[in-house]
């Protein structure tokens, strides 16, 4: 009788710790997924999130305030344009600001270099700033898309050796500048049937027979010169 006792009580014993057994195992089993959980989670969490960051575009809202802005901090007015023909020097107006910051604001971005004199009219103009190269449209695209407005009140001219700056072609009854583009009188002694209608906005103070040299390229259909005049090199003088 007390052998058959014994018998029962570790029978007993035996499916408590078996049933003990399985409950830790699936304890473990219940903590490793809750751990791996855990773990997904906070990676999810702490992953370093990318920003977005946009970079600063030039609009017909916010060029005039940009520029007004802008030209406080210049002090500076003469710069070097080198190209493949030669260089030569030029002076921007202090009094005609808006086109003088935007020249300036462009030089330092580095727009005008690998730009081309793409027009050049016989006795007239030299017209640079443009170029067919794709990279010239990235560069636009980049600092973005405005116009500026005309400044032809202060008493300048369009004295041989003057800068001045195109008007924009399209949709444009109000003479807006094209501000990528700028041309150089070369007419002697001067094209002033060009004043009131485009803002002189400087001169070229030396080498002005490099802009001659350019002017005497041969060109083609639409002015455009059969060799490339290719600006190098824009920088500002301090």
């Amino acid at each position: 009788m007390k052998s058959a006792y014994n018998l029962i009580k570790f029978a007993i014993n035996t499916i408590v710790l078996l049933l003990f057994l399985v409950s830790c195992k699936d304890n473990s089993t219940r903590t490793k997924t809750i751990e791996k959980v855990a773990v997904s989670n906070i990676d999810s969490i702490i992953e370093p999130v990318q920003e977005k960051t946009d970079t600063f575009k030039l609009t017909e809202e916010n060029a005039i305030e940009f520029f007004f802005e802008y030209k406080k901090n210049l002090n500076v007015n003469r710069l070097k344009i080198t190209t493949n023909l030669g260089s030569f020097k030029i002076e921007l107006f202090d009094d005609v600001p808006y086109h003088k910051a935007n020249f300036i604001y462009l030089t330092r971005q580095g727009y005008f270099d690998g730009t081309q004199f793409h027009r050049i009219v016989k006795n007239f103009i030299i017209q640079g700033g443009s170029s067919d190269d794709q990279e010239m449209t990235a560069k636009r695209r980049k600092i973005g898309r405005y116009l500026l407005p005309p400044d032809t009140r202060k008493g300048h001219k369009h004295h041989r050796g003057t800068l001045s700056m195109p008007s924009s072609d399209t949709n444009n009854p109000h003479k807006l500048a094209s501000p990528y583009e700028f041309f150089i009188v070369v007419t002697k002694p001067g094209s002033y049937h060009l004043d009131g209608g485009y803002t002189p906005f400087g001169k070229v103070i030396q080498g002005m027979n490099v802009v001659d040299r350019i002017n005497a390229v041969e060109v083609g259909k639409g002015d455009w010169p059969q060799q490339n005049v290719y600006i190098e090199k824009v920088e500002v003088l301090q």
